[in-house]
């Protein structure tokens, strides 16, 4: 029996898991019913499990018996190692989908298909487990809290989790859903630049209140921000190159109590994405340098707070390559898409990226039959991600695994 059949059988139970998790979406590093049910699911099966300290994460190691893997580990040697990651959190948001499976927790919803991630993982964790004496190495499975904006990536890798055969993983491998861009079904990668970097601004304009009536008697913090707002945007346009795009987009626009009061201060929160570490660094430089001579235009004062995200997420050359290769056998060349320039969202991922060659593979979820092009997307309390993806991704991920420490174990064989 192929990965790609097995995987198809277990399909209801992947189903009926991915449902459980929508009806209990949590948020953040915290996430108890969410480990609870991965464990659930890798009870029996041979791992070695190892929960986390600072959060519910879960890391899983299963030891290939293959020839190669078992040989390693007789001769003292160490057998080559993959990683497979899922995210488990879910987002603040009501949702409004209508499915029969819909959140049961107002105010919370997988928003951004991590359920399905995790389904697919655990999923990919039978299979991997019944094909144990075929893997040629170890396969590290990471179940990943607070991927949300809560680093989540950051927590696990402190914890070990890149080191959990007990040496650094050769190679790691992340997917992630999407409810539009491409028709169902379709695998969709990028070498390179995939993601963008994402960074936070948090600015506080510092100014004297009064009446309205007589504003200049006061120092008006709500003039200066809103021309603030507006120079942020021509500074992009005027200072950066259109060919290396930057986005920034203010989210957070609060001042005052009531119309006829001039307030004493004014915030601005705002999202900044980039394409490259130069671009990254710039803004560093010029977002406080033209807010505080506005600031000083206006005999105000302004606190700027530039908050580091996450850093852009690179897929390695080769190991996109490789992943294209086992797309393209197991589903043929029309399930495979590869971007030509990346995406302005942005993932902690990036962080097991820096460290050890991998890539990220985009699976759309799209519902059979819809228009990819008009359906709602991530985090959209509209999105709907078909549970029909959840077998080949499973199966993906089982199959990247095995086929990786098979090509690491005769490259090490041979050299």
């Amino acid at each position: 029996m192929t990965i790609t059949s097995a995987a198809r059988e277990l399909q209801p139970e992947l189903i009926r898991f991915r449902h459980a998790m929508h009806q209990e979406p949590e948020i953040g590093l915290d996430l108890p019913r969410t480990q609870e049910k991965v464990l659930q699911a890798l009870d029996g099966l041979p791992y070695e499990i190892t929960l986390g300290k600072e959060t519910t994460s879960v890391t899983a190691v299963l030891r290939g018996t293959g020839p190669s893997g078992a040989g390693a580990r007789k001769a003292q040697k160490a057998a080559p190692s993959v990683l497979l990651r899922a995210d488990m959190d879910g987002l603040p948001v009501q949702e409004k989908t209508g499915v029969e499976y819909t959140s049961r927790l107002d105010g919370a919803m997988h928003a951004c298909g991590h359920d399905l991630h995790t389904a697919m993982l655990t999923g990919a964790a039978t299979l991997l487990a019944d094909n144990r004496h075929r893997l040629a190495g170890d396969v590290v499975l990471m179940f990943q809290p607070g991927e949300e904006g809560f680093d989540g990536a950051s927590y696990m890798i402190r914890e070990g989790v890149l080191d959990a055969p007990g040496r650094r993983v050769d190679a790691a491998y992340g997917m992630h859903v999407f409810s539009a861009l491409e028709p169902h079904g379709t695998f969709a990668t990028k070498p390179g630049v995939m993601l963008s970097a994402s960074d936070g601004l948090v600015v506080t304009v510092l100014g004297a209140g009064g009446h309205g009536s007589a504003p200049h008697a006061a120092k008006d913090p709500v003039t200066a921000a809103a021309e603030m707002v507006t120079a942020l945007q021509v500074m992009i346009t005027r200072q950066f190159n259109m060919f290396d795009p930057v986005v920034l987009s203010v989210g957070v626009l609060h001042a005052g109590t009531k119309r006829n009061v001039i307030p004493e201060t004014a915030r601005i929160e705002a999202t900044v994405r980039t394409f490259s570490e130069a671009s990254r660094q710039k803004l560093m430089d010029s977002i406080p340098r033209l807010l505080q001579g506005i600031a000083s235009a206006h005999g105000l004062e302004v606190d700027v707070d530039y908050q580091q995200e996450y850093p852009l997420t690179i897929t390695d050359e080769d190991e996109t390559q490789t992943a294209e290769n086992v797309i393209t056998e197991m589903f043929g060349e029309s399930r495979l898409s590869r971007w030509a320039t990346p995406l302005s969202g942005s993932e902690d991922f990036s962080r097991v990226l820096a460290e050890v060659p991998g890539t990220f593979i985009g699976l759309s979820a799209v519902p059979r039959g819809a228009d990819h092009a008009a359906s709602p997307f991530n985090h959209s309390p509209y999105a709907t991600f078909d549970d029909g993806v959840l077998a080949d991704g499973a199966a993906l991920y089982a199959e990247l695994a095995t086929q990786r420490l098979a090509a690491l174990s005769l490259s090490r064989t041979n050299s």
